[in-house]
């Protein structure tokens, strides 16, 4: 890009508002001692496109921009009101010793004065920030403690405070040995990154990241993007068209910003959203909208992918992927916690019926969420037993595992297990056999860590049948006996076990979401 580039160094992309932001030491006399260059500012162009007004070329105020202090590397959220970027180091001994990220927000048409995010780390260099598009995830590079070596690319969620947490590194599918810095998340929710540890052509350079039927699969970019030289700094301004940085031959000196398109005749980008409302149950078994309700969307490892906060209208929006396996998981004060699995394996679309370059499916779901009421029934599904048995069933261990996962999310209940037989044998027998039913239930969720205490066996014998035992015409109804032969469990007690002693990162985040909502 003639217009931006300098025999100084030049780099870091970014398109925001249709002004192309970047990193540069082009005007700076002071002299950075690590690396004998002049420090490096932010600076700001307006463009349509990769057509730059250079006549409007300028750097951010000095309050961003300090004469001893290296800056680089900008991000913004969506609307472009909150910008995060590198702050770093003078190269002295008594300066600044690592870089940090550092936030600022457009208030009264201009912008406040920056401060360092929470999740710095003393001596610890974090860079390369990027915010994923819809505004809630941050993307940066890290040396901290824990990595893989090197920079590693961590993750963090942001709150609508501005405040992040749920630090995570990135794994060892992406970051390596070496050095992994320079994300990106496109509009299709792909990750690019820079990298020296990946098989490339040389120094660093750009891959993407992608989904294979929930696995991660990192692929070089090749050439010409990549270059024998550093390669870095993807963003796309357009699904087919954008900018990075390159140090290759034949530009005015430095790191040089270039433009590409991409001309790849059959290039399609689909974005696959799973929107759903949150509901709960009334008396008269209608459904009714529930508020304020905190879905989830994890991985199949049980990881959390993305969190959402439910509005007056119960709507939640996710980016999800095609041919993966997902689970929901919402939670609201006064509710029972709910796990619920989604699937988009089967529900892709052929990128070959596809006329446009960008299309967008949108996947629908429900979630209910039950009221955590004392006396409150549930019967749980494909909990049967063998006539006159009250051994534990392979089919009836998958429905217990499912209990104690719902035990486990929801810790301040105190259940009865209650147990039910057919009307075959005396009244007597039947009481008997039921609480050796009920026990065995119990056993096996003690065996799987719950507590004991929070746990009641009971049994009932004949005596609540939801079925009939035999047809109206006498004959025996092996169906309903089968029905009648279940297991229930109803809540005891709500705050059974001690309250927490502290408020965990979830519950903060929790709580200021709900306040939000309340504000608006």
């Amino acid at each position: 890009m003639e217009a931006i580039n300098t025999p100084f160094t030049e780099y870091a992309p970014v398109y925001s508002n249709n002004e192309l932001y970047f990193t540069s030491s082009r005007s700076n006399a002071r002299i950075y001692e690590a690396t004998g260059t002049p420090f490096t500012d932010l600076y700001k162009a307006e463009t349509n496109g990769a057509n730059v007004d250079v006549n409007t070329i300028k750097a951010l105020p000095g309050f961003i921009n300090e004469s001893n202090i290296n800056e680089g590397c900008v991000t913004f959220t969506p609307d472009g009101k909150t910008m995060i970027f590198a702050k770093g180091n003078s190269g002295k001994r008594k300066g600044t010793p690592d870089v940090d990220l550092y936030l600022s927000r457009y208030r009264n048409g201009q912008w406040a004065e920056p401060t360092p995010i929470n999740i710095n780390q003393p001596d610890a260099w974090e860079s390369t920030p990027a915010m994923s598009p819809d505004g809630r995830t941050l993307y940066f590079s890290s040396n901290r403690k824990g990595g893989q070596g090197g920079l590693d690319i961590y993750s963090a969620q942001m709150d609508g405070r501005g405040r992040f947490g749920k630090v995570k590194n990135l794994g060892p599918d992406i970051n390596t040995a070496g050095d992994e810095s320079f994300p990106y998340v496109s509009e299709n929710g792909k990750l690019y990154f820079s990298s020296d540890g990946h098989p490339g052509y040389g120094m660093l350079d750009i891959f993407e990241v992608n989904r294979a039927n929930g696995k991660t699969v990192i692929q070089n970019l090749g050439q010409p993007v990549n270059s024998p030289a550093d390669d870095f700094g993807l963003f796309l301004f357009k699904p087919d068209r954008g900018f990075f940085t390159s140090n290759r031959d034949g530009g005015k000196g430095d790191d040089d910003i270039y433009t590409f398109i991409n001309e790849d005749p059959n290039l399609r980008v689909v974005n696959y959203f799973l929107q759903g409302i949150t509901y709960m149950v009334r008396k008269d078994s209608t459904k009714e909208i529930l508020p304020n309700t905190k879905v989830s969307l994890l991985d199949p490892q049980g990881d959390v992918m993305q969190d959402f906060v439910t509005g007056n209208d119960g709507k939640f929006l996710f980016r999800v992927y095609e041919n993966e396996n997902y689970e929901l998981l919402g939670e609201t004060d006064g509710f029972i916690t709910k796990r619920q699995n989604y699937t988009t394996i089967g529900k892709s679309v052929a990128l070959e019926s596809l006329k446009e370059l960008v299309t967008n499916i949108t996947l629908d779901t429900i979630l209910v969420l039950d009221r955590k009421e004392r006396n409150k029934i549930f019967v749980l599904e494909n909990i049967y037993f063998g006539y006159d048995s009250a051994d534990i069933r392979k089919d009836a261990a998958i429905e217990l595992d499912k209990l104690v996962t719902l035990l486990n999310d929801n810790s301040d209940l105190k259940i009865e297990m209650g147990s039910h037989t057919d009307s075959i044998a005396s009244e007597a027998y039947n009481i008997q056999l039921s609480q050796r039913r009920a026990e065995s239930t119990v056993n096996y969720l003690i065996k799987k860590g719950i507590d004991p205490t929070r746990l009641v066996a009971k049994g009932y014998g004949e005596s609540k049948p939801i079925a009939r035992n035999t047809n109206p015409d006498g004959t025996d109804n092996p169906a309903g006996r089968q029905r009648n032969r279940r297991t229930e469990f109803k809540i005891l007690e709500i705050g059974a076990l001690k309250p927490k002693t502290g408020e965990d990162d979830d519950e903060k985040f929790f709580r200021n979401e709900l306040k939000k909502n309340d504000n608006n």
